[in-house]
């Protein structure tokens, strides 16, 4: 599935019969990710979203924000199989939008890291989609594409 960003982000729910914004169920607590090797993969979200590791155990790594919030967790899966971009036989599963201020630095950033732009993104205004060095795709997006 791709999202399309011109939609902008996600709506609050609002109850059918009264139009009224709904109470929130819960909080964000962490995105959790699959991958064969967490400490690696780990690396390069540490990098690309300026988080520090909260817990390592080999089989996990929880990556945390400033304030000490656990955001992502990478955990061993013996036999993944990557997500290939476009197969619906093998889905992308999930993405992450990273929000940048311009396209083309923050491109060249993560390419350096080991991210790969992915065939089919023809580098429209507002985002680009690239896949980490384990192929799960996450999007660069700029205001203009949120």
């Amino acid at each position: 599935m791709f999202i399309n960003h011109a939609l902008g982000p996600c709506r609050l729910a609002r109850s059918r019969a009264s139009g009224r914004v709904s109470r929130m169920i819960g909080r964000l607590y962490t995105v959790v990710i699959d991958c064969p090797d967490p400490d690696e993969l780990a690396g390069f979200y540490e990098k690309l979203l300026s988080l520090s590791r909260q817990a390592d155990t080999g089989d996990f790594v929880v990556l945390q924000d400033a304030a000490g919030t656990p955001v992502v967790l990478f955990q061993r899966v013996d036999d993944f199989r990557a997500p290939r971009w476009t197969d619906p036989a093998r889905p992308q599963q999930m993405h992450i939008d990273v929000m940048v201020t311009n396209l083309d630095t923050a491109e060249a950033q993560v390419l350096a890291l080991g991210a790969t732009l992915l065939d089919g993104s023809d580098k429209p205004i507002g985002y680009r989609v690239y896949a980490d060095p384990v192929g799960h795709p996450f999007c660069l997006i700029t205001p203009e594409g949120a």
